[in-house]
Formats: C-alpha cells, structure tokens, sequence
C-alpha cells in the first residue's frame, strides 16, 4: 500500500493543526492570568515605589524639592512639571518623592508605637486574673471611648506639633483599637483544640502561653501592622492639613496639603494630588494587609 504523496498537495488541502494543540502555552498563560489576584500585585508595585521613593529619592525625583522660582509658580501639570509647580514656583512631584521619606517615617512610628502598647495590653487583659482583666478592659474601652481626633490634638496641644508629637499622638490614639484586637485574638487561641490537647498532656500554663498561645494570636499581627502604616499616614496627613503636624516648609504630605487649600480654586492640582497620593499609599498599605491576613487565616 502507498502513502499519498503531500509535496505536491496544494497547502489548501493539507490538515490544518488543531488551534488547542497549537497554543497550549498560550492557554496555561492565560490560565495563569486568570488566576492572578491583580490587587496586590498592584498594591505591592505602588508600596515598592514608595519604598524606592523612601531610601533613594533622587533616582525619582527630577527637580529640587526647595528650588524656588516665582517665574514658574503656579503652573498647570504638564511634562516639564508632572504635578505642577506651587506658589514658590518648587516642583510639586519632587516635594512629594522627597515628603515620602518623612510621612513613612511617621506612619511607621505611630504604627509600632501603637502595636508596642497594644501587645502587652491586649495580652495581659486576656491572660491574667479576672480582676486584672477587668480593670485593663475598662482603661482601654475608657481611652476607646473618645474620639481618636480629639485625643491625638489633646496630645499635640500638651507637647506642640511636631513630627515626634504626631508619632506620639498617633500611636497613643490607636493603641486601644489594636489592644482590644489583640486581645480578641489571644481569647480565639485559649479556647482552641490545640491548647485543650496540650493541658490534657500536662503542660504548664506558662509551656502553653509560650509555645501555642502567643505564636498563634501574634500571627496577625503582620497584617495588622501593614495596615496600621497607611492609616497612621492619613492621621498624621489630618493633623498637619490642620496645621499641627510638620510645618513648612516641609515636603510631609499633610504639610503640602495644608499649604495647599489656600489656592484650592486657583491651583485644585496642590490640594488633589498630595491626598490622592496618601490615598494610594493608605489602600496599597490596606489591600495589601488584607491580603497577607487572608493567606495567615487560610494556612497558606
């Protein structure tokens, strides 16, 4: 039996290839995009940004953030100026690159402050005796109790703005949200089977706090820091836009807000942009936190 002869076929009468068969890295690419969650991803891309605009602003920037020039003040957005120019004619991108390093720096430190309070807290008025208990969950839903406003400028008040002031203030004004969370967490982990089969094995109180408690409920803790940065950046942007936080000439984005509103209709750019860079920075923090607690929830 011969084979038929295809060199000679027109390429009309061959065989076509299977379009399945011929893409199947095409469909795995495609597969694999699918499956992507794009909003950390996104998260992550503008917090590195961040980050870059943190340790290296210069390799961001693309003028001075105090060079000063009233020929050019006030200008539009443009390519030249991507954010426009503010009333001293400063290039407003690159104030707020260089402003990245002094409101991360507040955002971080009101965060840890108010973490290294609230842990102790948290984990004492979950722990120790029911009267201890009691007397630390009344402080802490006494201090909840106020407006966190009202505590952070009664702080700002007592010790004059500044950016230790905010970092304080901040960190003494969240605190006891974080501390009832904690202590929430350290309640969940008491009461699970785990610490049942290590009290039926006769471990101590304290083997059981330190090897199955504490590691358990801390785990959040990750997640609830990342998030804790972005929303002490907008309370640390709240203060200064009041004009108690960092003074001008600063570059600190609730500064370059405050400086801002009065060309609010004559320049909306000096206003809009700044807060709509610490909104980025608020949601990336919060997305991304979101994102870490739901993998630490799931065992992933």
């Amino acid at each position: 039996m011969t084979t038929p002869d295809t060199s000679t076929r027109p390429a009309s009468d061959l065989p076509e290839a299977s379009p399945a068969a011929a893409t199947p890295q095409r469909a795995r690419w495609q597969t694999t995009l699918r499956q992507v969650r794009w909003s950390p991803v996104a998260a992550s891309l503008a917090l590195l940004f961040f980050a870059t605009a943190l340790l290296i602003p210069s390799l961001l920037a693309t003028y001075s953030p105090t060079e000063v020039d009233f020929a050019r003040a006030l200008q539009t957005p443009s390519w030249h100026h991507w954010f426009g120019t503010d009333e001293s004619g400063r290039d407003l991108y690159s104030r707020v690159i260089y402003g990245t390093r002094e409101s991360l720096l507040i955002g971080v430190g009101a965060a840890g402050l108010a973490l290294a309070l609230a842990v102790p807290l948290g984990a004492v008025a979950a722990l120790s005796g029911r009267f201890l208990a009691a007397t630390i969950d009344r402080l802490i839903e006494t201090i909840f109790a106020f407006p966190l406003l009202l505590l952070a400028l009664l702080v700002v008040a007592i010790l004059g703005p500044s950016a230790l002031t905010g970092v304080i203030a901040i960190g003494l004004s969240t605190a006891p949200g974080y501390a009832r969370m904690v202590r929430g967490q350290i309640l969940a982990a008491k009461h699970a089977g785990y610490v049942e089969a290590a009290l039926a094995l006769g471990h101590s109180r304290w083997q059981i706090i330190r090897q199955h408690i504490l590691p358990n409920a801390m785990r959040p803790l990750v997640a609830i820091f990342t998030m804790a940065i972005g929303q002490s950046i907008v309370w640390a942007s709240g203060l200064a836009f009041l004009g108690l936080g960092v003074a001008p000439p600063s570059p600190e984005w609730g500064a370059l807000l405050d400086a801002g509103r009065s060309y609010v209709f004559q320049a909306p750019w000096l206003t809009f942009i700044p807060g709509l860079v610490i909104l980025v920075l608020a949601l990336s923090a919060t997305v991304l936190g979101k994102h870490i607690q739901t993998h630490l929830e799931s065992g992933d």
